[in-house]
């Protein structure tokens, strides 16, 4: 263990230290994730835990949940050794976890997924009433009008991410590990977890936070800690250090170097949308595009920056058929492709990396190399039979084009990090050689590294010609990534800014779009 990267405060080292992880390794295989890590959570703070994928954060806190136990190494509660054989054995002894993938049935109501396994019960049945009326409480408590009777299936990403957040709650727990809670919230929503959070703490509950929103993460920690390859290597108290801290710490270099110099070189048009008006999937009669105009040319990364709600996701999916526009066109390349499918489109060169990479991105079950050449297929094969020497060829190829690190094409894809994942649905889009590069949320839910690799990734893809359509809630990424840099709000693009120019300011300014909506210029974009 390091050394603290600056002096301690003795009134807040009075905070006892309610857990604490001693000498903990863990070793997969060959691979030794964790190497002799001390960990400490005090009482009523918030400790932020920072690392690339692969750094060990997830399986540091899966031990302290009781879903992995370690190599070697012990944890003690209250000064007392534990050993948590389950997560069960975990939540009984008041630690919860909430993990980065979600982890609801879909097919089943909120109320339902809130209370499996813990059903409220009245004279052995179980009580409805009383588990609807706690979850809807819950549910005010986190500020989100869901009705519990609802299918967690037919809730956007974000709410599912607040029912995750909900049953954590629920569980009354005295540690509780937040493991990316915030990868799918809006910044309304992220505002009401902090408050809830600070609420939880104030009661005396230990948080240990993991997110790789690393500003949002400074702004409510308490204590920070990063780990690096296995290894704790720094911690501070959060309020004296920052995020060229972080980051150094992290991935040793600067985080100016994370987002790649743009050459300006538009071309010509490649990707024109006129008019597209695109219906609201989950609320009848209400447009979630509506009227919309934008062009993006060959060589050109354009940025779309909008908060939860604002049509960015609809918009990503309508373009590559996944969604039904009700008016307007979109054509790539001259080639009208308003009422093509999904493989036509991918024909033409429009293809979608989505939000969701676990649930749209890829097949579980599958491996690497069967998950990279799934978009691809009929290209490797003749009449009935598969070309193996050249899907295998393709794949190699395409794990050595975005970096992915992995045991090899044939490991199961569930083996693989997060920020590795995302490269493998990346490598899986460009495998159909497109010609329009969407992207929607590229780097939600992985590290700073993976990241900056993605980033220099789709300046390379135009860079050779193609055109790049990105959306993001981030403001840096907005701002940082593309050449040009458009808000959309209401289902609506509503201003365009230059990235050399914009400030954060501008963007959250034009995002709240509260006022008078601004008059259109000839091109459709907004002045």
């Amino acid at each position: 263990m390091s050394s603290p990267a600056v002096a301690a405060d003795p009134q807040r080292l009075e905070r006892p230290v309610v857990m604490a992880a001693r000498g903990i390794t863990k070793v997969y295989g060959g691979t030794r994730a964790l190497s002799g890590v001390d960990f400490d959570v005090r009482r009523g703070s918030v400790t932020a835990l920072f690392g690339e994928n692969g750094a060990g954060k997830s399986t540091l806190m899966k031990i302290l949940a009781g879903v992995e136990q370690p190599t070697t190494g012990t944890l003690e509660l209250d000064g007392e050794v534990v050993s948590f054989g389950s997560p069960v054995e975990a939540v009984e002894r008041g630690v919860a976890i909430i993990h980065q993938e979600l982890n609801l049935c879909p097919n089943l109501s909120v109320v339902d997924n809130l209370f499996m396994g813990r059903e409220l019960t009245s004279r052995s049945f179980v009580d409805d009433r009383r588990q609807r009326e706690e979850a809807t409480a819950l549910l005010a408590r986190l500020e989100e009008p869901i009705d519990p009777r609802t299918d967690v299936g037919e809730l956007r990403l974000g709410q599912q991410q607040v029912v995750e957040i909900a049953r954590a709650i629920s569980l009354r727990a005295r540690v509780l590990v937040m493991d990316e809670p915030t990868s799918a919230l809006s910044a309304a929503e992220v505002e009401v977890l902090f408050k809830v959070i600070r609420e939880l703490t104030a009661s005396g509950v230990s948080v240990v936070y993991i997110s790789h929103h690393l500003e949002e993460s400074l702004e409510i920690a308490d204590e920070v800690v990063v780990l690096r390859d296995g290894a704790l290597v720094a911690t501070a108290h959060a309020d004296e250090v920052g995020l060229p801290w972080i980051v150094t710490n992290m991935v040793g270099r600067n985080p100016d170097d994370l987002y790649p110099v743009l050459e300006p070189a538009p071309r010509e048009p490649l990707l024109e949308i006129r008019g597209l008006d695109v219906a609201d999937p989950t609320t009848p009669g209400r447009l979630a595009v509506e009227g919309l105009d934008l062009t993006v040319h060959a060589g050109e990364i354009v940025s779309i920056y909008g908060l939860m709600g604002a049509g960015r996701t609809e918009l990503l999916e309508t373009l590559a058929g996944r969604l039904t526009a009700e008016n307007g066109t979109v054509a790539v390349a001259g080639h009208d492709l308003t009422r093509a499918d999904i493989p036509t489109r991918i024909d033409h060169g429009l293809a979608l990396v989505p939000e969701d990479r676990q649930r749209d991105g890829l097949v579980q079950t599958m491996s690497v190399g069967g998950n990279m050449s799934l978009s691809s297929i009929r290209r490797y094969a003749r009449r009935l039979l598969l070309r193996d020497a050249d899907e295998k060829r393709a794949v190699g190829t395409g794990m050595a084009d975005v970096t992915v690190k992995a045991a090899g094409a044939s490991a199961p894809i569930g083996s693989l990090s997060g920020g590795n994942q995302q490269k493998v649905v990346i490598a899986k889009v460009l495998l159909t050689e497109p010609r329009v590069l969407l992207l929607d949320e590229p780097a939600r839910g992985i590290d700073v590294g993976a990241k900056a690799d993605i980033f220099a990734l789709m300046a390379r893809q135009a860079e050779a010609g193609r055109a790049v359509l990105f959306a993001t809630s981030e403001l840096g990424e907005a701002m940082n990534a593309a050449h040009r840099v458009l808000v959309m709000a209401r289902g609506r693009i509503v201003r365009e800014f230059d990235p050399r120019t914009v400030t954060k300011e501008d963007l959250m300014s034009a995002s709240d779009d509260s006022g008078p909506r601004a008059d259109r210029s000839a091109d459709g974009l907004v002045a």
